[in-house]
């Protein structure tokens, strides 16, 4: 019975360190739903598809869905990882065959091309017209196309109405001496039919009346049309020719919106055209048409150009280059294939990675006008940056892909429309407020003190009137603690205290300039994580160079860059920014 009772306690004793042996097995009894079994390679890279994002996987290969190749992006996530930041695999970048190209300062000057045909000068064209009725006895030119010369014999006509006033003129000369107003009356019908003196005086001398009368060209040129016939009849008025003269042609080109600030009248271009290869012509804008073609979009540009050797013929296509200006325009430059355009505000991908660890960061920027292939840059980018000229498209489209902002899912602007004026007065205090910080650096509580009488007299040019309801509302509850801040600091000369009000100034001043910005100047947000007890601090200095104001030579480059405020670049809401407090609880 003894030994029964053994077997029992050791077969009792055997399952349950086998259940704890199974329990320890599968994890502690954690459960692991499906969905968190997301395989990822070691390189943090996995594939996507452009059509269903669901879709995810650690290897590449073709969506299960619509069979398209799935798309690398990159999972890695840093501490600081930054939803306007897209990081990707070198072999990415090589796939979408990216490339960049340096931010440059330069002058608005440059060369637009733009593209057109050779027509005819509408000032130049003569239509040859019927001084007479009458029959169309000899033609002397044959066919459109051919070459007349000012003088130039053209047709030959038998006019009825002609040999009549001819005899009119022989009687009436017989009887000049008694009826002059008769004999000049009939004179001056025939010069009313383009009769010249000479002609007239010819008749009268030869008392013999002429049957046909020869037409002459009175304009150089190429018959373009030859509207009658021998044997027609024509009346007076008819048009009988018409003729070209091709010695000056008009360069009739189409320019789009964009290009019409780069173009004024009187602007010299240069143009070729395919039938003599290398060789250049010259011409001069003369007309910008007023109305804009509603189905190309595009504006007419003509210019003339003198024609020598007539090498120009009409229909012909041109290519030209039209040496642009903008007078007092200066600035950034970037291409135009790096933009992506929505507006006013478009959008750049700044390289801020490395040829290992590449990262691009998408950045709103406003453009100006348009240089060449180039356009001026308003704010958003510093000379310098490496921006994505080709490829912006892949780089785009991978950050919606990641989740990251885009083009199409931009983040709400925190950064309100607000005068110029108004930016410029704010500058000015942020200027003034330098001092203070700089101040503090030195630990030197009486220099703080000397800083914010300048200060205060700046802080009082702010003019609020400038603002509409909604930014003076945030103004005025900005302001108060401004205010609040500098008297504080200015009425003790504990060194420690100061900086307490120093925060706070500095966090109102950091939202001020969040909300309306700031011009001329590049200001950056700094921040110590050891300020006040490792609570942390913020504050704003001109320089990249960490100089920490709450600890001075103590620990004077403890901190970081948290954010650039350039001029003329609006802040999201969605950046990262201190919150904004009355005081500091310590």
């Amino acid at each position: 019975m003894k030994n029964k009772r053994n077997i029992i306690i050791i077969i009792l004793s055997c399952l349950f360190f086998g259940a704890v042996a199974g329990w320890l097995i599968r994890g502690g009894g954690e459960e692991h739903p499906d969905h968190e079994h997301t395989h990822i390679d070691e390189n943090g890279v996995e594939y996507t598809c452009s059509m269903h994002p669901q879709i995810r996987q650690n290897e590449p290969g073709q969506c299960p869905l619509c069979g398209m190749a799935l798309t690398p992006v990159s999972n890695k996530k840093g501490g600081e990882s930054s939803p306007f930041v897209l990081e990707i695999t070198p072999e990415a970048v090589a796939l979408s065959n990216v490339q960049t190209t340096r931010v440059k300062s330069g002058t608005g000057s440059g060369k637009l091309t733009l593209t057109g045909k050779i027509q005819a000068n509408e000032q130049r064209v003569k239509s040859l017209t019927a001084n007479y009725a009458g029959r169309v006895d000899q033609l002397y030119i044959n066919f459109t196309g051919q070459e007349v010369q000012r003088g130039q014999k053209l047709a030959t006509l038998y006019s009825p109405e002609l040999v009549n006033a001819q005899k009119e003129l022989l009687e009436t000369a017989k009887i000049k001496d008694r009826q002059p107003a008769l004999y000049q009356a009939t004179k001056e019908k025939l010069r009313l039919w383009k009769i010249s003196e000479e002609q007239i005086a010819a008749i009268e001398s030869s008392g013999e009346v002429q049957t046909q009368f020869d037409i002459f060209a009175d304009v150089a040129g190429v018959v373009t049309a030859r509207n009658i016939a021998v044997g027609d009849f024509v009346s007076r008025g008819s048009a009988l020719f018409e003729i070209v003269d091709l010695s000056n042609v008009w360069v009739m080109l189409d320019a789009y919106e964009s290009d019409l600030g780069a173009i004024r009248k009187g602007d010299d271009l240069s143009f070729s055209v395919s039938a003599y290869p290398g060789k250049e012509f010259k011409a001069k804008v003369t007309y910008i048409d007023p109305v804009l073609n509603p189905d190309t979009r595009t504006v007419g540009i003509r210019a003339e150009a003198v024609n020598r050797n007539f090498e120009l013929k009409p229909e012909m296509f041109v290519s030209a280059n039209i040496s642009t200006s903008q007078a007092g325009q200066s600035g950034l430059m970037i291409p135009k294939t790096a933009i992506l355009w929505t507006g006013p505000r478009s959008v750049v991908y700044v390289q801020v990675g490395n040829k290992e660890a590449p990262a691009f960061e998408m950045r709103e920027i406003e453009i100006g006008a348009r240089v060449g292939d180039d356009y001026l840059v308003l704010s958003g980018v510093e000379e310098g940056e490496q921006i994505v000229s080709n490829g912006v498209f892949a780089i785009d489209a991978a950050a919606q892909l990641s989740g990251n902002y885009s083009m199409m899912t931009r983040p709400e602007v925190k950064t309100l429309d607000t005068p110029e004026a108004f930016r410029k007065q704010l500058t000015a205090f942020v200027e003034s407020y330098l001092p203070i910080k700089d101040a503090l650096v030195k630990t030197d509580a009486k220099a703080t003190q000397s800083t914010i009488s300048p200060a205060k007299s700046t802080l009082s040019k702010v003019d609020m009137k400038l603002l509409d309801s909604k930014a003076h509302d945030i103004w005025m509850d900005l302001l108060r603690p401004i205010q609040s801040s500098l008297d504080k600091i200015a009425q003790t000369a504990d060194v420690e205290e100061q900086r307490k009000h120093f925060e706070t100034l500095s966090d109102n001043l950091i939202e001020a300039v969040e909300y309306f910005g700031v011009v001329e100047n590049t200001i950056y947000r700094q921040y110590c994580p050891m300020a006040f007890k490792d609570q942390g601090a913020y504050w704003l200095s001109s320089e990249k160079e960490i100089r920490n104001p709450y600890f001075g030579d103590m620990m004077l480059t403890c901190g970081e860059v948290k954010e650039t405020y350039q001029p003329g670049k609006r802040v999201t809401s969605s950046d990262n920014k201190p919150e904004v407090q009355v005081g500091h609880q310590h």
